[in-house]
């Protein structure tokens, strides 16, 4: 094989043989760059099955550290990765899996300051980003620099994986979703759950149209998205045309540069809610509780949560009971609102303060927070 080392012969061999791949086709993902930005759920078997594949570049983006509660999902990990770096132990990992693949780690994660530089160095970006925010500044950085992206999406026990790349005619993520969904109204993985096996199947999904945009075999799910239920074991491919108005990728262009607010959406939205007293910080709920201030919480999870872990003492109304037990609720002392990270509570404080308990506040972060930052002997999940 020429340009090959000669046990990339035997390693690559079953693939090499297939019918219409042959020697061209492994030459082609030898010379490629791809850039992986994420390496949670979809991150993972991406990864894992590009390295073994021979890509010759594989750029690893990611800022956070290994958590117990990854993985039972994240299995590009294991036991002894928990506290460390995720692109440092998943580099370690993929060079025990295949030592011939040049590995490339970014662990100061993707951001809107290095997000056209680090996306221009690649020939193609895979997606497994677990927030609307940065979803929409990696697909706007492709568009802007041109490169494909094979995007993907878990919720529950459903999937979801499409290319995108204006630049051949295709539409981008912002033709499908032109803007992201406000602030809390869409629960994450860490919210709703998410069945482990299902990122090990999307993110399969997404390394096979890696492979295949790359070799030229098969066709490419551009212009097409497909979805899958696990559940149900049904799939179904839904036409995703380009978008003429489209904000980034359109006939008159809103999006043509990386500007930092446009990607701050989370930010932005806890500023506002400290400002309007909406929210607390776990700390300065703590420090009012050792000070002995009258304060109530209200935990409105599900009971099985409740189960795993509590802070005390505190009321049990799981969010779905609300409208029909808020009124029990005191208007003349303070109540602080919990969840898990603190979105289904800042529902229940709104929904709450449109009832006139104008004294009620969500705890940003949820107990996740809490135990992060005032009481790790409560147990995160």
């Amino acid at each position: 094989m020429n340009g090959f080392e000669k046990d990339e012969l035997a390693r690559y061999g079953r693939q090499v043989i297939l019918p219409g791949f042959g020697i061209g086709a492994q030459e082609k993902l030898k010379s490629a760059r791809v850039l992986m930005v994420g390496l949670g759920g979809l991150g993972s078997p991406v990864s894992l099955y590009l390295c073994a594949a021979g890509i010759g570049t594989l750029g690893l983006v990611d800022r956070d550290v290994v958590e117990l509660h990854n993985l039972h999902r994240q299995v590009l990990f294991s036991e002894t990765d928990v506290g460390r770096s995720k692109v440092q132990a998943a580099a370690e990992r993929l060079r025990g899996l295949n030592s011939h693949p040049r590995l490339e780690v970014h662990g100061e994660g993707i951001h809107p300051d290095n997000a056209r530089e680090l996306i221009r160095a690649y020939d193609i970006v895979v997606d497994g980003s677990d927030n609307f925010s940065t979803r929409y500044l990696v697909n706007d950085a492709c568009v802007l620099e041109g490169k494909p992206l094979v995007s993907g999406s878990i919720f529950q026990n459903e999937g979801q994986v499409a290319v995108f790349h204006p630049a051949q005619g295709g539409p981008c993520y912002r033709c499908l979703f032109p803007s992201p969904p406000a602030p809390g109204s869409v629960p994450n993985c860490a919210e709703a759950g998410v069945l482990g096996c299902l990122p090990g199947v999307i993110g399969s999904l997404q390394s096979n149209e890696v492979v295949k945009w790359i070799t030229g075999l098969g066709d490419p799910l551009l212009g097409r998205l497909l979805h899958l239920d696990l559940a149900t074991g049904r799939t179904r491919t839904v036409q995703v045309k380009r978008d003429p108005s489209c904000p980034v990728c359109g006939k008159a262009p809103e999006i043509e540069s990386i500007e930092p607010t446009r990607y701050l959406a989370d930010v932005c939205r806890i500023a506002s809610n400290e400002e309007d007293g909406e929210e607390i910080e776990p700390q300065i709920l703590s420090r009012r509780m050792q000070a002995g201030g009258e304060v109530v919480l209200l935990d409105v999870r599900e009971p099985f949560e409740r189960e795993m872990a509590r802070i005390e003492p505190s009321l049990f109304i799981p969010m779905g009971s609300i409208s029909e037990k808020w009124q029990s609720l005191s208007k003349e002392k303070d109540l602080f609102v919990y969840c898990h990270h603190g979105m289904r509570s800042l529902n229940v404080t709104r929904f709450l303060r449109n009832k006139g308990l104008s004294r009620v506040k969500n705890l940003s972060g949820g107990i996740n927070a809490w135990s992060l930052t005032v009481d790790p002997q409560v147990p995160r999940y």
